[in-house]
Parts: structure tokens; C-alpha cells; sequence
């Protein structure tokens, strides 16, 4: 009889986000400069390869279609060979600043930026569906605003968006 081998777990998903992938009081002149400080984020953390070929391919992305969403939300994203894994940098913006988006309602005042692999295309399109249904409830996006720690901005996120659909 063989002997048993011992199980090993399997190694455990980086979440989606960290503290560290957070910007708190963000004071950003526009829409690049707040994308870019939240790619800097991404490339510090390991989480993209390579910043600027990453940061062409949002720019890209948003040139297709404003990304702003109704209550003071921006989601920028990109599919790219420049991300192994499936991350998001928050940034929540400066107390009476905003970053247009443009959203018929108005400035951004939170901002996620998503990457996702480049071969992902249904798990990116899943994520954003994700992000825009917990991003529509009033309730989430004044937490996220008021947050004023990392910590708990990226539990907000990993806790209340539903990712069992990506």
C-alpha cells in the first residue's frame, strides 16, 4: 500500500487590493495624474510589470469612453500583458476636490483602477460588472468616501464586491 503524501494547501489568492494600493487624500490635477499615481501604486507593489506601456493602455482605454460613474465614482481599467493577476488601487480624492471623469453627474471623488491580465477578457468584463453593482449602492460608495484608512478602504472592497462571478 502507498504511503500517503502529505496535503499541501493550496497557496492562497492575493486579494485584489491591499492597503498599499490605496491613495488617501488624493489631490490630483485631472484624470492622468490620478491615474498615474494609482499605476505607481500597482508597479510599487509588485502588481504590474511595466508602469508606463500599462499607463498607454488605460490612456487608451479612456480615450474609447468616458469612465466615470453616476455618484462621484471613476473606474479606470485595462486588459494587459503587463498584469499577471486581477488588482485594484483606490484612491479616494481630497475633501472638496474631484477629478472629472466624465459622469453626467458630475466629479469623481473615489477612483479604482483595474488591471486585469490581457488573456482575461471575460473575468475583466465580470470584474467591472462586479465593481459597477456594489459601485451603484449609495451605502458602499459613502463608506469608501468616508473611510479615512487603507486598511479598511481595501477590506471594503475585498469584503463587499462580489467576486465569485470572475
Amino acid at each position: 500500500m502507498p504511503t500517503p503524501q502529505p496535503q499541501h494547501p493550496a497557496p492562497e489568492a492575493q486579494p485584489v487590493t491591499t492597503a498599499d494600493l490605496v491613495v488617501l487624500e488624493m489631490d490630483a490635477p485631472g484624470r492622468e495624474a490620478a491615474v498615474a499615481a494609482l499605476g505607481t501604486r500597482l508597479f510599487e507593489a509588485g502588481r504590474i510589470g511595466d508602469l508606463d506601456g500599462f499607463l498607454a493602455e488605460v490612456d487608451r482605454r479612456e480615450h474609447q469612453l468616458a469612465t466615470g460613474l453616476p455618484g462621484g465614482i471613476g473606474i479606470a481599467h485595462a486588459r494587459t500583458a503587463h498584469a499577471a493577476d486581477t488588482s485594484i488601487a483606490v484612491g479616494v480624492v481630497a475633501f472638496g476636490k474631484g477629478i472629472d471623469f466624465g459622469a453626467l453627474d458630475g466629479a469623481a471623488h473615489v477612483v479604482l483602477l483595474l488591471a486585469t491580465p490581457a488573456s482575461s477578457y471575460s473575468a475583466h468584463l465580470n470584474m467591472l460588472a462586479a465593481l459597477a453593482r456594489s459601485l451603484s449602492k449609495d451605502s458602499f460608495r459613502t463608506s469608501l468616501r468616508r473611510a479615512n484608512d487603507a486598511e479598511v478602504i481595501a477590506e471594503l472592497v475585498n469584503s463587499t464586491i462580489d467576486f465569485s462571478t470572475v
